[in-house]
């Protein structure tokens, strides 16, 4: 025992010569950290077919004039025409609005410099039609008093709220069964949801149209016939639960 107590000693006087004549003994600790995820994810669907409420007309005027007086006059007379028709159909004038406005001269490149020989003028229309079986009538009565583009119709539901809500439910009552099935099969506990993220939505639908068929170079055209349909709003949703 003595002899242990000895070697004791003599090891720790040992280590204070060593440190005072080559300095500290560096000791160093290595951490690590783990992380486990006791999560499970699940996405789901939900879908509702809409029936269209509101249609987006686009109509349009393009005039031509030796000078840019002249065709700035042709092309305000016609959609004052075009408008007050418009108007006429039951068509608040907060629904009308102007989407476009250009002048350009037009030249002439026969000859090594280039001539100018008159202006062109473009403006557009974009038109809110809340009674939506006024639609076709909106067209054939932007084209009878002077427009001669028609940019298309697109169809849509103007509150998709009450639509959205339905299909968010139908989207997490299709996720909730799924995580309840996976976890039955899997052989673990669902516990709280402790993530969700949703996706999706619904695009006005567009519909394209034949402007030649109203137009008055037709011959005075057909009566404009356009259907608007259904369109799907989609929803899709991500629920994270956490595993017991």
């Amino acid at each position: 025992m003595k002899d242990l107590a000895g070697v004791v000693v003599l090891f720790f006087i040992g280590l204070f010569a060593f440190t005072k004549l080559a300095g500290p003994i560096p000791f160093s600790m290595t951490s690590f950290v783990t992380t486990k995820s006791d999560t499970f994810s699940v996405s789901g669907q939900g879908k509702i077919t809409m029936v269209p409420d509101i249609a987006v007309v686009s109509v349009g005027v393009t005039a031509q004039g030796p000078t840019v007086t002249r065709v700035q006059q042709e092309l305000n007379t016609k959609m004052n025409a075009v408008t007050d028709a418009i108007k006429k159909l039951g068509v608040d004038a907060k629904d009308i609005r102007t989407s476009y406005y250009n002048i350009n001269p037009t030249y002439d490149y026969s000859s090594d410099t280039r001539r100018i020989t008159g202006y062109q003028a473009n403006s557009n229309l974009t038109v809110k039609v809340r009674k939506i079986d006024t639609a076709n009538n909106v067209i054939d009565a932007a084209t009878s008093n002077g427009a001669n583009e028609v940019g298309g119709i697109t169809f849509d539901v103007d509150d998709k709220t009450k639509a959205e809500n339905q299909a968010r439910e139908e989207a997490v009552k299709d996720a909730k069964s799924k995580a309840e099935a996976a976890a039955k099969t899997a052989g673990f506990r669902l516990g709280r949801v402790v993530n969700y993220s949703e996706g999706g939505g619904a695009a006005p639908r567009p519909v394209m149209y034949d402007a030649a068929k109203s137009l008055p170079m037709a011959g005075g055209g057909e009566p404009t016939q356009v259907e608007p349909g259904t369109s799907e709003l989609n929803v899709s949703v991500t629920l994270s639960y956490e595993i017991l």
